[in-house]
């Protein structure tokens, strides 16, 4: 919902090439350009053997990217134009692969499903924090997706504010609520999409983000342990990994200050894909096609 990475990666989730576009919020128009005038950019650098070894296009995005576009103060009738967008249909009138189109917090789940902590973890539950916050679940070692597809999406769970209001857990731990914070305290909120890498200590604004966002995703873990005992809780997101590992700490603070009678508590660690887990989930969604030994686990809504 901030920015867009167009990615060439290799069978092993390694990142050959790479091109970013960052922008206020999303447009189909410019969107499509970007990945038009990128991917011709990534394509010309390829040798026509190598051009024959391209497994497809995979596209990983938020779904229904017209809701919640007052929390990231996007005008919303420029986001209903997305209501009447086919994404997968209108890149492949652009590209000349085979177009495979997910969810981006389902194929970032994917990605350290595969690429990082999916091996020592036959199940568990997946928190990537993006601009919004979304989710997977991972069930005797396969990605479950649900009949519809979002399943573990866990942006939408309630949960209680400090305040002691109830609010969808996305309006508390997600980057754009930093944002606001840094908005709040006259500080520019740009650089938090230039890179996710490259974070600087934004001081208190941060602390404060990370200190609310901890007392609510402790409240989403102990429910979805309640109801599913995951070995563990993998959190990571689109930022460095010294905030993902004080995100993790502070987790595991706000946790031991609930109620725990009668949930068995998974472990709760860091992912180990880093930030890049969307678009390697994306790039990796025609590898999967061919070769994850569930497909129908996973694909089973691109059949």
């Amino acid at each position: 919902r901030r920015s867009a990475d167009i990615v060439m990666m290799d069978f092993v989730g390694g990142i050959r090439r790479r091109a970013r576009h960052t922008y206020p919020y999303p447009m189909p128009g410019p969107l499509l350009s970007f990945i038009e005038e990128s991917f011709a950019e990534l394509d010309a650098a390829l040798t026509p053997q190598e051009r024959g070894r391209i497994a497809g296009f995979g596209v990983a995005a938020p779904f229904e990217l017209w809701s919640w576009a007052r929390e990231v103060g996007a005008p919303q009738a420029d986001m209903d134009q997305w209501r009447g967008v086919d994404l997968e249909a209108e890149i492949a009138r652009r590209v000349p692969y085979p177009v495979m189109l997910q969810n981006d917090a389902t194929s970032a789940c994917a990605a350290e499903l595969v690429f990082g902590l999916g091996p020592q973890y036959p199940d568990f539950l997946y928190l990537f924090i993006g601009s919004f916050i979304g989710g997977g679940g991972v069930l005797n070692s396969a990605l479950f997706t649900g009949p519809t597809g979002p399943a573990g999406a866990i942006g939408p769970l309630p949960v209680q504010g400090r305040d002691g209001e109830t609010v969808q857990l996305l309006k508390t731990a997600s980057i754009y609520r930093l944002e606001n914070l840094l908005r709040t305290h006259g500080m520019d909120p740009k650089p938090l999409w230039y890179s996710p890498d490259d974070w600087v200590d934004f001081g208190a604004p941060l602390e404060i983000w990370i200190d609310d966002m901890a007392a609510a995703l402790a409240q989403a873990v102990v429910a979805s342990a309640s109801v599913i005992d995951f070995s563990a809780v993998i959190i990571d997101g689109g930022f460095p990994a010294w905030v993902r590992e004080r995100v993790v700490t502070a987790t595991e603070a706000a946790v031991a200050r609930l109620d725990l009678q009668g949930v068995t508590l998974p472990e709760i660690v860091e992912g180990a894909v880093g930030s890049r887990a969307r678009s390697i989930g994306g790039a990796s969604l025609p590898l999967f096609s061919r070769y994850l030994p569930d497909q129908n686990v996973l694909f089973k809504e691109l059949a």
